[in-house]
């Protein structure tokens, strides 16, 4: 089994992450084009361009499925990604999980880079999915770049900029982009320093990746574990910045492939 996932940068490790821990055997690609971030301010027509492009090099390599591990791409860029590729090569998308937060009933906060922040997208997900709770948008300016580049200090500044306006009480928060999950434990810690226990996170890298084993169902091929990494379709390491994080470091360790 042969997995590619595509995003701006290192965000596709949490769903990259999660695949290794269900499936130790799946060989991956990891197909982005970090000199290209970030891409919440650019275009459509330019998120699509450079989405494209990650997809096409992650094909090549014949996947089973493509995750589109990347909130802004899977907004601007889903449909074109599925119209050019589907049905030869499953394509997943990634949405914020709004549904299962609001659920809980509690008031529900959803953190996302400042373009997706208030787009007709995501108040169309709130419509559908928010049901009765109390939902605030957070924009969270330059934490996706500052997780990118493992910027402590960025990190801090930006993590703790969106907790003070994310609204006392919050019982939950929804991690509008990929990048956010690589520090959920930092967010949760700023927004709920004293009672972080009663704060529930909302990431959706298990969910991406139990999808795309759904989607792929029982594949012909058993893999080995390996990992490609692709820079705007080049081969290339897993950058430096990724191992600064739980589920980098995962990656970046030999899978731990069951006894045959």
């Amino acid at each position: 089994m042969k997995i590619a996932l595509m995003d701006s940068g290192i965000g596709l490790l949490a769903a990259a992450a999660a695949l290794r821990k269900l499936r130790p055997d799946a060989d991956l690609v990891l197909s982005s084009d970090p000199a290209s971030m970030p891409w919440g301010p650019r275009t459509t027509e330019e998120v699509t361009a450079l989405a494209v492009g990650c997809a096409r090099a992650a094909a090549a390599l014949e996947p089973d499925a493509l995750v589109i591990a990347c909130n802004t791409a899977s907004v601007h860029a889903l449909a074109a990604l599925r119209a050019e590729l589907e049905p030869g090569l499953p394509v997943i998308g990634t949405v914020p999980a709004i549904k299962p937060a609001a659920a809980l009933g509690g008031p529900v906060a959803i953190w996302a880079t400042p373009a997706t922040t208030g787009s007709t997208y995501q108040r169309g997900l709130i419509r559908d999915f928010g049901g009765a709770a109390s939902v605030t948008e957070v924009a969270c300016p330059g934490l996706a770049d500052a997780v990118e580049h493992g910027d402590d200090d960025a990190i801090e500044a930006a993590v703790t900029d969106a907790a003070a306006r994310t609204p006392a009480g919050t019982a939950a928060i929804v991690l509008g982009c990929t990048h956010y999950e690589l520090v959920a434990d930092r967010i949760r810690a700023a927004v709920a320093p004293t009672a972080a226990a009663q704060l529930t996170l909302h990431g959706s890298a298990g969910a991406v990746a139990a999808q795309a084993l759904r989607r792929i169902g029982d594949p012909a091929r058993r893999g080995t574990g390996t990992l490609t990494v692709l820079h705007a379709g080049r081969p290339a390491a897993l950058p430096t910045a990724a191992t600064r994080y739980p589920q980098g470091r995962t990656l970046a360790a030999p899978a731990p492939l069951p006894a045959v």
